[in-house]
């Protein structure tokens, strides 16, 4: 299901209270909206909840503070240098439509680059909206992970991509690309028998809803201080632009949210 897609500047100091409001000014008349901080630091309101959130764009009510750990808690193993300057954690269904685009085009031909120069890393969750194929899709991926083999059986399933809720995903078709990326087929298999990551997968859909993430994908990429929201599968110089404003921030201990927009598009599921 499509639905808009927004790129949001949030300002964060990662691991403590955001401590800043987010100033709003309209855009043009091709649906970009601009958001900036607000000049200077200002006290969060008594009472308003803590969180990346927090202020004029906090999302969910009470929603918990959103630290770096918090965002990669559940998470996949790291796809790049742990001792990356920006991180990326990307919410994705593996039967999404747009999840599918984005790792096909984005991430293969732009993100990527950023990954093995050593300045992003990315973590995946799970956030299975598309019902019970998802889900399965999602249990397999970590089970793969038991056997080191997370990175390459993710890469499988967006590579065999047949559609949402097609019938595609099925326990003999799971079991086929483990046998691609070379697992152990009847460890891979107990696993899945067992279901010993249906629950994790499950936990990772409402802890994104609490964080205020309702589309796939979803992103939040962020440094040592700021955070950007972008949801749904923008054009790669929207990724491009985040990445390197954080680059410089890192680089500077400046401000990455000068000159970043939002832009609205249906390209989100």
């Amino acid at each position: 299901m499509a639905a808009s897609a927004i790129y949001l500047v949030l300002p964060v100091a990662i691991g403590i209270v955001a401590g800043f409001f987010l100033a709003y000014q309209y855009g043009d008349d091709a649906g970009i909206d601009t958001y900036a901080p607000a000049k200077g630091k200002q006290p969060v309101e008594d009472g308003a909840p803590p969180g990346l959130f927090a202020g004029q764009h906090q999302l969910v009510q009470g929603s918990p503070m959103l630290t770096e750990s918090l965002l990669i808690s559940g998470g996949s193993p790291a796809l790049g240098s742990p001792n990356a300057p920006v991180t990326m954690v990307e919410w994705g269904d593996y039967q999404c439509t747009y999840c599918h685009l984005f790792h096909k085009g984005t991430l293969n031909h732009t993100i990527s680059k950023y990954i093995d120069a050593g300045e992003v890393r990315l973590v995946f969750k799970d956030f299975a909206l598309n019902g019970p194929d998802s889900v399965l899709a999602a249990e397999a991926s970590h089970c793969a992970a038991d056997q080191s083999e997370y990175w390459a059986y993710h890469d499988a399933l967006y590579r065999n991509w047949g559609g949402e809720n097609t019938g595609w995903v099925t326990r003999e078709s799971l079991g086929a690309y483990a046998d691609t990326v070379g697992l152990d087929p009847a460890e891979f298999e107990e696993c899945m028998d067992s279901q010993k990551y249906k629950q994790k997968v499950l936990r990772l859909y409402e802890s994104g809803q609490e964080i205020g993430i309702d589309a796939t994908p979803s992103f939040v990429v962020f440094g040592d201080t700021y955070a950007i929201k972008i949801r749904g599968n923008q054009p790669s110089e929207v990724f491009v632009d985040a990445i390197e404003s954080l680059l410089q921030a890192s680089s500077s201990g400046g401000s990455a949210a000068e000159g970043a927009g939002a832009v609205q598009s249906d390209d989100g599921a």
